[in-house]
């Protein structure tokens, strides 16, 4: 066991920091789906599914930039490239609130992406780098209770905005943010990665590292795994605004229904925490998964609306069984802390299955959703 590096921040203020940095992402995809509508309708989309692609175009060149700022973050320090990932999101925030394109949007929205890439990456290693074990637990553990509140509550502030501004000021409240946490981040974080512990730049590095990953029969099945559980969620939220609009004809209460989804994963996600210490990771992440397979069947087959809609409530929340075998893998080496081949796994996973999300949904460009 490595030793401790002493906390550079009083407890509750570093859970703070780390819980907002992993927010940004968060709140960067479900704040703005109450807007999609009035998106599509501004830039005059020819496809109503058109406007899922401010949604998939984050994720996607979210996932892929984790693989690279890993290796950055290790060569040139947490800080100066957290400071420089979120100066760049800033920017993508500024040019989504001016474009006058929905191409432009687009590109805005991928820089975004890649800059917030960053803070998922930098937050777990800021934790990594100055703790280690019950206490690495402890405060990852603290930081995602806050984190799974914003899904719950980011929609809801999004139609909170659009009750009195256009849907251009729900980016103005993420460059906000944004700021907000540069700020705090400048004047309070200081470098925690040790000069001892740098590694040199090499793209040959991470193309060892990637082989590590995909030569393994064991983490390349979890991820192949994890690909389509994350494809079925990122489906499910590119397409909620439509469902439940569209559909179930919700319309302003669209962010309490996603809420109550929210709700439902994060049940599951905590269920799954004290089931799997009980009856393993590996009958727990396939009981999920065949569970989660039956409701998908009956979900479609089901004529019934309010049973169809009870089963989008619940579905979600055995998403995060089916991961949870390749996310406990992927950590599970760790003992020394160190686990950065492994980490290529959720990556790569993430990306792939919003891609194959994204695919999926735009195929219903003939149907309501």
């Amino acid at each position: 066991m490595r030793e401790e590096t002493p906390l550079p921040l009083p407890l509750p203020e570093l859970v703070a920091l780390v819980a907002s940095l992993m927010a940004l992402n968060a709140l960067s995809i479900d704040i703005m789906l109450p807007a999609l509508p009035d998106i599509g309708r501004d830039f005059a989309l020819g496809a109503a599914n058109d406007r899922q692609l401010i949604i998939v175009v984050y994720v996607f060149m979210f996932g892929i930039s984790q693989l690279i700022y890993g290796p950055l973050s290790d060569a040139f320090g947490r800080r100066a490239v957290l400071l420089w990932a979120t100066a760049f999101y800033i920017v993508g925030a500024l040019l989504c609130t001016i474009a006058p394109s929905f191409e432009l949007m687009l590109a805005a929205r991928a820089l975004q992406g890649v800059a917030a890439g960053a803070t998922r990456v930098i937050a777990t290693a800021l934790v990594r780098d100055l703790t280690s074990g019950p206490r690495m637990a402890q405060i990852m553990s603290m930081a995602m209770t806050v984190f799974m509140i914003v899904p719950i509550l980011a929609p809801g502030l999004g139609q909170l905005i659009l009750f009195v501004a256009p849907w251009r000021w729900i980016f103005g409240a993420l460059l906000v943010y944004a700021v907000i946490v540069l700020i705090w981040a400048y004047l309070r974080l200081p470098e925690t990665l040790r000069p001892e512990n740098t590694t040199p730049f090499h793209l040959r590095a991470i193309a060892r590292a990637a082989r590590a990953v995909l030569s393994d029969r064991q983490a390349f099945g979890y991820m192949i795994a994890s690909t389509f559980i994350v494809g079925c969620m990122f489906g499910y939220v590119t397409s909620s605004e439509q469902l439940f609009v569209d559909v179930y004809d919700l319309g302003d209460r669209f962010a309490l229904a996603f809420a109550a989804v929210a709700v439902a994963m994060s049940a599951g996600a905590f269920l799954n925490s004290r089931l799997v210490v009980r009856f393993g990771m590996r009958r727990i992440s396939q009981s999920g998964l065949l569970v989660f397979s039956w409701l998908q069947r009956h979900s479609n087959g089901a004529g019934d609306a309010r049973l169809r809609a009870i089963l989008v409530v619940f579905q979600p929340s055995l998403a995060g069984a089916g991961r949870v075998r390749a996310d406990r893998w992927k950590f599970q080496r760790a003992g020394d802390g160190e686990c950065r081949p492994h980490g290529g796994i959720g990556r790569i996973a993430l990306w792939r299955g919003d891609w194959r999300g994204g695919r999926d949904c735009r195929r219903l460009d003939r149907t309501p959703v």
